[in-house]
């Protein structure tokens, strides 16, 4: 099935129980459906006004050659196994791995050591997968928010202009966006990703309040506030799938 998701983007699953993130884009000067698979991805390019049921029913008809292709370029986002307590599990976690690891202890709380996260929870554990989920969501919005708060003592003077507020929660498929009151919204999943995946990310969203398009003008802004931006950006469409994956087993269903 194929699904709908925030801005350019649709979500396809697949019979392996994969899932598969495809950009959509209108194209000027096309005849017909063309779908495309890259090192940054899958697209599929499309005739102006072609109904979003035709480009979902010709994803469909080609999910297995899709499937395949992304597989071999090692693209292709497998099942993760869920989250269990008392179960170790390696996790990225600012561009590293590390282990999520379990405790006990006398009140919930988690304990940050080389190369490892503890979970410590009390006895008994009746609502224990719960409580460590919104433990490792807190944690990765403070990681987030302790870099931000560094980055943005640099960035507000540079620009002339500051944000109103700063939310970070899951986003389905965004990075981050700047809305009308100029309030940035980031996604949790960059707490796993290298820093400076996440320090593109704001400087993206911050160049946003002096232009609100994708202009030259707009880039070249975000040239001048961190000139590695390419890099980055790259990056983030090659492991951005897998990172969401991620985020999705350790904070599912922990509220906004």
């Amino acid at each position: 099935m194929a699904q709908q998701l925030e801005g350019d983007w649709l979500e396809l699953a697949t019979t392996g129980g994969s899932t598969i993130r495809v950009l959509k884009a209108v194209h000027p000067r096309a005849r017909r459906l063309r779908l495309t698979v890259t090192p940054k991805g899958a697209r599929v390019s499309y005739p102006r006004g072609t109904h979003p049921a035709q480009v979902s029913a010709f994803l469909r008809s080609h999910a297995d050659w899709l499937e395949q292709k992304l597989d071999e370029l090692n693209l292709l986002v497998k099942p993760l196994p869920p989250l269990r307590v008392g179960q170790p599990v390696e996790i990225p976690l600012r561009g590293e791995r590390v282990w999520l690891d379990w405790d006990e202890g006398p009140y919930p709380r988690i304990a940050s050591g080389e190369g490892v996260l503890t979970l410590i929870l009390p006895r008994p554990h009746t609502r224990a997968l719960p409580v460590a989920r919104g433990l490792l969501a807190s944690h990765l919005e403070s990681l987030i928010r302790r870099d931000v708060s560094r980055w943005l003592a640099q960035y507000v003077p540079q620009l002339g202009l500051a944000p109103t507020a700063l939310k970070v929660r899951p986003l389905k498929s965004l990075w981050g966006s700047l809305d009308t009151r100029d309030r940035i919204n980031l996604d949790l999943a960059l707490a796993l990703a290298p820093p400076a995946a996440l320090r593109y990310v704001l400087a993206h969203e911050l160049c946003h309040l002096k232009v609100r398009n994708h202009s030259p003008r707009f880039w070249a802004q975000v040239e001048t506030l961190y000139p590695n931006w390419q890099e980055q950006r790259d990056w983030l469409r090659q492991n951005g799938a897998v990172l969401k994956a991620e985020l999705d087993r350790l904070v599912a269903d922990v509220a906004d």
